[in-house]
């Protein structure tokens, strides 16, 4: 554990009160040192995404520097639609400054003169914020001639995904492209229409316009860095994952909530800041959100850290977790989540779409008593080519999910089908739509009422 300091002990709701506490102060020290030695503390501090990745930021920075032609920009993601996450939305409402400074200072790094500061138009506070943020930024002169806009965006799961992000910012729906950002960028003349495949070299069409795709909590940190210092921010955490995390739990806990916490932190002591498990239960296993492999209850013990999470088979992810107890069939879970990735998918893929219907389906007939053995080999084979031509991880996230479930709870998926007592309780997908400052989390069940196509 260590003291917080992405999450202020008070909101900050002007930007005198910000300045006052040493805001701006890592865009003045970067604006000073430049941008190739800013990208290099950056790069020494060991930053790492904080959107789920866990990709260097200062590699990042530096490959959208030098990557391509044409103009480059940067993007702050705020979408945050990941279930069980709540963090940036949190981190948004107390300090919108800081990511403002930390996209500015992003700017600074990679050449841009524009950022888009990107949310979704149902989180009215979140826009509201961030727009306060960057208009009392911009008439303190602290970002010069930096253009910096809010982009309102719509409520689907694949609006987070940086390239259909960019896609979105350019007005149209939100289709993941076939090119990463660095190498196809935000209005980019390369391919007439984004998500386009293209036969010639990217340098042979035209200008790529390279764009840094950065989570918002990614952006706070580096404001801190360069404010601070890289010994400072590598006093937190562990070498490989260094500083502190914003965390969000759910679930079958006593008090789900948001947390700040050190990098290296052990899950099972995060879980305690919650409370532990509800009277009378036992854990049995946590995710985060839908994009990594469950991590059963005899991993909680692991640290919060990239490195520690991929050894138990799964992933840190974004930090958000939802929690399940012993009173639940994981079965139900692996259904519940396969019929979110399913209509969540965007259809440009057919083997992810057409596979992750007929895996919901599967999974739907084992749960409602209506399958025998042969099911599993039915999903076996259709969990092997989901992931065939995809432009985006919601494939992968449907074969980690719903393949890590059978293989680690058997009994579970045997229960069902030999018709034996099981629980079926009621899971749904914890996509949060807000929590209050008391800690009491309101859930969005629209998404169940939503059918499957």
């Amino acid at each position: 554990m260590t003291h917080q300091y992405l999450l202020p002990p008070s909101p900050i709701d002007n930007v005198d009160d910000y300045l006052a506490a040493g805001g701006g102060r890592g865009l003045e020290n970067a604006l000073q040192m430049g941008d190739a030695a800013t990208i290099d503390v950056i790069t020494a501090a060991g930053l790492r995404g904080r959107g789920g990745a866990g990709f260097s930021t200062g590699r990042k920075w530096a490959s959208v520097r030098t990557a391509g032609s044409g103009p480059r920009f940067v993007v702050a993601n705020g979408a945050e639609g990941e279930p069980a996450t709540f963090k940036d939305r949190m981190l948004i409402r107390v300090d919108p400054y800081r990511i403002v400074e930390g996209a500015a200072i992003a700017a600074l790094s990679v050449g841009a003169g524009t950022v888009y500061l990107a949310t979704k138009r149902s989180y009215r506070r979140e826009v509201q914020a961030l727009t306060r943020a960057a208009v009392e930024l911009s008439a303190t002169g602290l970002l010069q001639e930096l253009s910096v806009n809010v982009v309102e965006g719509p409520d689907d799961y694949l609006y987070g995904e940086e390239k259909a992000l960019l896609e979105v910012i350019e007005g149209r729906d939100p289709l993941p492209r076939l090119l990463p950002p660095y190498e196809l960028g935000l209005f980019a003349t390369d391919s007439a229409i984004g998500w386009e495949a293209g036969s010639r070299p990217v340098s042979a069409r035209g200008e790529s316009n390279p764009t840094a795709v950065n989570n918002v909590e990614t952006l706070a940190s580096a404001a801190h860095i360069m404010a601070n210092g890289v010994e400072w921010f590598r006093a937190m955490g562990t070498s490989a994952s260094p500083g502190n995390v914003i965390a969000t739990v759910v679930g079958d806990v006593v008090r789900p909530g948001v947390h700040e916490v050190e990098m290296g932190t052990p899950f099972s002591a995060l879980l305690e800041l919650c409370g532990g498990p509800l009277p009378g239960r036992r854990f049995k296993a946590a995710f985060s959100g839908v994009s990594n492999a469950v991590l059963p209850a005899d991993g909680f013990d692991t640290p919060l850290t990239y490195e520690d999470f991929a050894a138990q088979g799964s992933g840190l992810g974004a930090a958000g977790f939802a929690v399940y107890d012993d009173s639940v069939n994981m079965t139900v879970v692996a259904h519940e989540f396969s019929r979110f990735l399913a209509i969540e998918s965007c259809g440009q893929c057919p083997p992810c779409k057409q596979g992750s219907l007929a895996i919901t389906a599967d999974l739907a007939a084992i749960c409602n008593g209506g399958a025998g053995d042969e099911m599993l080999g039915d999903i076996a084979n259709l969990l092997r080519s989901v992931t065939d031509a995809n432009r985006c991880f919601l494939g992968t996230e449907e074969q980690l999910v719903v393949s890590s479930i059978m293989r680690q709870f058997p009994e579970d998926v045997a229960e069902l089908l030999e018709g034996r007592p099981s629980s079926t309780r009621s899971v749904y997908v914890p996509l949060i739509k807000d929590i209050a400052a008391d800690g009491t989390v309101e859930y969005d069940r629209r998404h169940g009422d939503r059918p499957l196509a």
